[in-house]
């Protein structure tokens, strides 16, 4: 390994198929969360007011968030893809 490589823990294949994974899970969330916005639209003002306050739409908020947050770390590994399909 000359000196500017840089050692790696995942091979090609994997690489491939994580990203594949997660690309599915982030379409499906993005899907997902189209539908609440669309459904939500449907609903009244007193329904609309009576689910934003359950445990489960707060989990729902929450859950988004932390996707959010994992925004930049799915990037770096967009990045690292790239570089493993360039060699």
């Amino acid at each position: 390994m000359s000196d500017n490589e840089q050692p790696r823990d995942l091979d090609s294949p994997q690489a491939r198929l994580a990203y594949s994974i997660i690309q599915s899970l982030l379409e499906h969330t993005r899907v997902v969360s189209d539908l609440i916005a669309l459904m939500a639209q449907t609903l009244d003002e007193d329904t609309t007011k009576a689910l934003t306050q359950t445990p489960v739409w707060t989990a729902y908020l929450d859950s988004r968030r932390a996707l959010e947050h994992t925004r930049a770390d799915v990037e770096k590994f967009t990045e690292v893809m790239k570089q493993l399909s360039e060699d």
